[in-house]
């Protein structure tokens, strides 16, 4: 049996308000051929599918025109979805019933019921061959809130969430190992950051409940042939188990992200055993720019942009460029200056960070009462001295003192 894993698509997300959305469809097409190429009999999509709760109708179309062509181009293709945290689970799973008739399961939430006990079942999927015969069990787990996890004595001495979790998975993997037959195989799915994963800081929203959000590998237990994850960006291993993976998203969310390898893996399994984990790396549709390399005075900047040579291409696929200058000083025309500098050039400015070259060490924390008895003047020169190193000019506290005036 062969398998698709992919997550964290972030369908509608805007790149310092750029539409992304020619990007998302040249993977989705592209995606689309990968799985006819590799003849691909399920489809793991493990969370985010959306940027952010409420989509725009343009990214859930775009989302449902792929599972039908998907469908079409591949009649025995089974597809699972689970959601990821920026995900709205109820608006995800919607459309469920009408998905499911033509092979996509969408897994949303938890459910209870009367006796608040969680619905074991929904989250337990059968994955059908090219035969139509059972081959293995997927664990379908979505992001799991405080709420939706299973409780734990109070004397167990576990947190209450990782104990949570590793009992779901647990009692699921059991239901899996008595449902299944002889040769299938346990894949798992899940939504969460793992202990030692590597995770992009501009672009993905911590999960932090109660302190703790990274989950040791241990929860997945020796039966599970693959665990498909999402919501870190970077396509890593955990802990150096190469059944345990995350597949990374599928195009640079951020600039933090321009030297990752964008890439889905492909998955073979073997009777109950994992034989092989394969990466495909995903062709970048859009390139991300960073000039320079790390960030230089101004003069330099200048130059660098002055130089460079980027070849035209239609406005949707211009690469997006982000500018890195180091300031001694502020520099009130710097954006016009480096736009200047782009005149003519087929580029997005996306972008402008700027750092200062000297950093006086950080100042000591201070108490609400004493910021309190601060005046916003020398909040300015506490704020220029430790981004700056060195006093606030003369003309700008006094631009600033004018600011303060009250108005006649």
């Amino acid at each position: 049996m062969r398998l698709l894993h992919t997550s964290d698509w972030h369908l509608g997300q805007t790149l310092h308000n750029y539409e992304r959305g020619y990007e998302h469809q040249r993977f989705l097409d592209w995606l689309l051929d990968t799985l006819v190429a590799e003849q691909v009999d399920v489809l793991l999509v493990a969370g985010d599918i959306f940027d952010n709760a409420n989509p725009s109708s343009a990214s859930q179309k775009q989302l449902y025109v792929f599972l039908q062509q998907a469908r079409v181009r591949l009649p025995a293709l089974q597809l699972v979805v689970i959601a990821g945290n920026h995900d709205s689970a109820g608006r995800l799973e919607a459309p469920g019933p009408l998905l499911a008739a033509h092979g996509t399961h969408v897994i949303g939430h938890i459910l209870r019921d009367d006796a608040g006990h969680i619905d074991l079942e929904r989250l337990l999927l059968p994955l059908t061959g090219s035969d139509g015969t059972v081959q293995a069990w997927c664990l379908a787990v979505p992001f799991l809130r405080p709420g939706d996890v299973p409780k734990i004595p109070n004397d167990s001495g576990q947190d209450p969430y990782l104990g949570g979790i590793a009992l779901l998975y647990r009692q699921l993997t059991d239901l899996a190992l008595a449902r299944r037959q002889p040769g299938q195989a346990i894949v798992a799915m899940g939504h969460c950051h793992m202990v030692g994963g590597e995770m992009s800081n501009d672009s993905e929203r911590r999960i932090v409940i109660g302190g703790t959000e990274m989950l040791p590998s241990g929860i997945f237990d020796a039966s599970i042939a693959y665990a498909a994850l999402g919501h870190l960006h970077l396509a890593q291993s955990v802990g150096k188990q190469a059944h345990i993976r995350y597949s990374g998203s599928p195009i640079p969310l951020s600039f933090a992200e321009v030297g990752y390898r964008h890439q889905v893996l492909c998955i073979d399994l073997d009777g109950e055993s994992l034989r092989e984990v394969r990466s495909i790396d995903i062709p970048r549709a859009v390139p991300l720019l960073r000039v320079p390399a790390k960030p230089a005075p101004i003069d330099e900047v200048l130059a660098q942009l002055a130089a460079l040579e980027v070849p035209e291409s239609a406005a949707e696929a211009r690469p997006f460029l982000e500018v890195r200058v180091r300031l001694d000083a502020p520099e009130p025309g710097l954006r016009t200056r480096i736009e200047t500098a782009l005149d003519g050039k087929a580029v997005r400015l996306a972008k402008i960070e700027t750092s200062s070259a000297a950093r006086s060490s950080a100042p000591e924390n201070m108490t609400l009462d004493q910021l309190n008895q601060l005046q916003p003047d020398e909040i300015f020169r506490r704020l220029y001295q430790q981004k700056y190193g060195k006093e606030a000019p003369p003309e700008q506290l006094s631009a600033l003192a004018e600011l303060l005036l009250p108005s006649a």
